[in-house]
């Protein structure tokens, strides 16, 4: 029976997870993490790596759907990536001093927050009004994210996905559609790189959740890709919004409340 438990949590997590980076750019971590902790008591550092590793392929196809649907910007993202790596590796070594109820609570405080700004505030910039954004200014601000974005993925174990989604929409102009895909295109490098710092400073994971967790978050994300790629901006919006403060408030209220 408990094979058959580790495999129900593996798939509503996975789930969760690949439906959040599909249609809303977020990390896969940031729901995964805390699902492991919260139903198999697993120690939290453990459960971000797996997290981190399934936000990978998660992540990789889900960039690919956006970029076969002209919803990915690579070229003015490479500053962004260079920095939110350089900070991974720091984050994910400060994270092991760090208590685990700080490290499940304080990503879905932030989802709910950035979940009622996608609803509450849609995003409405068009794809013209994104490439008028000011090179240098782009450059800087991108810098001063990326270093940011850098250190909650290692740090939280979240991927920067949210963090990520909100400053290209909020801080740097992207369109709703080309935010969400260029976020999951740097979530994929960043995942990888706080996943793998996380093996080699800590355990090695539960393999049988780590393999089932990137099977079930994979296929979820890509599904989710496909349908957001077809919807309009102001759905995405209202989609994206809404998984983030579902999800959060649930995972709260099972770490918060049923323990």
């Amino acid at each position: 029976m408990e094979i058959v438990f580790k495999i129900v949590i593996c798939f509503f997590a996975g789930a969760g997870a690949g439906i959040g980076t599909g249609f809303a750019g977020m990390s896969a971590a940031g729901i995964i993490s805390p699902m492991l902790i919260a139903f198999l008591d697993m120690p939290a550092y453990q459960a971000v790596a797996i997290g981190l590793l399934s936000d990978v392929l998660a992540s990789a196809v889900s960039a690919w759907t956006y970029k076969r649907h002209g919803n990915l910007d690579i070229k003015n993202s490479i500053v962004l990536i260079s920095c939110v790596l350089g900070i991974t590796i720091l984050g994910s070594f400060i994270a092991r001093f760090v208590p685990d109820r700080t490290m499940n609570g304080t990503i879905q405080v932030a989802l709910i927050i950035i979940g009622l700004r996608f609803i509450l505030k849609p995003v409405t910039t068009t794809r013209e009004q994104m490439e008028m954004q000011d090179r240098k200014s782009r450059i800087i601000k991108s810098v001063i994210g990326g270093c940011f974005v850098g250190f909650i993925c290692g740090f939280i174990g979240a991927g920067g996905g949210m963090m990520l989604l909100f400053m290209l929409t909020s801080v740097l102009g992207y369109e709703m559609h080309m935010a969400v895909g260029t976020s999951v295109f740097i979530m994929a490098f960043t995942a990888l790189t706080g996943g793998v710092s996380h093996l080699i400073i800590g355990e090695t994971p539960d393999i049988f959740c780590l393999v089932l967790c990137i099977v079930f978050t994979f296929i979820w994300a890509r599904i989710a890709a496909v349908i957001a790629n077809r919807a309009s901006s102001k759905t995405l919006n209202r989609v994206a919004g809404v998984v983030m403060i579902v999800t959060s408030a649930v995972v709260l209220f099972v770490n918060y409340v049923l323990k």
